[in-house]
């Protein structure tokens, strides 16, 4: 069963995502905001980050950076997840090393589909 990290600064967000994938088989790991997340990539190595962007203390385009940069022989995929859904916001998370942009609210079909995309991982209907 594959570990996914969700950071999100957002303890409902953070809750809600966490249950859904628990329920989907998914191994869930979390963090409240970017610092904390770099830290937890760091421990955890988890197969895919659900990364909110905007977070206070070290936003989540910023934590993907440093993650990037600490995992270099290990590149762990990263979705953005975020309420700004503009296009400038996209390239933005893209130029940061995202690997895919899902826009709040979670429509959580599309973004199971975007993790099995990322990681190769099936899960069950």
């Amino acid at each position: 069963m594959p570990t996914l990290l969700v950071v999100d600064d957002h303890d409902d967000i953070r809750e809600m995502l966490t249950l859904q994938l628990q329920r989907n088989g998914f191994s869930v790991v979390s963090a409240r905001n970017g610092a904390e997340a770099v830290l937890t990539a760091a421990n955890v190595a988890p197969a895919l980050i659900l990364m909110d962007v905007n977070m206070p203390e070290l936003d989540g385009l910023e934590a993907t950076m440093q993650i990037h940069q600490a995992n270099s022989e290990h590149r762990i995929p990263v979705i953005a997840l975020t309420a700004y859904a503009l296009a400038d916001d996209q390239k933005r998370a893209e130029a940061s090393g995202c690997d895919a942009f899902h826009p709040k609210p979670v429509d959580f079909d599309k973004l199971l589909q975007q993790i099995n995309d990322l990681i190769g991982a099936t899960t069950p209907s």
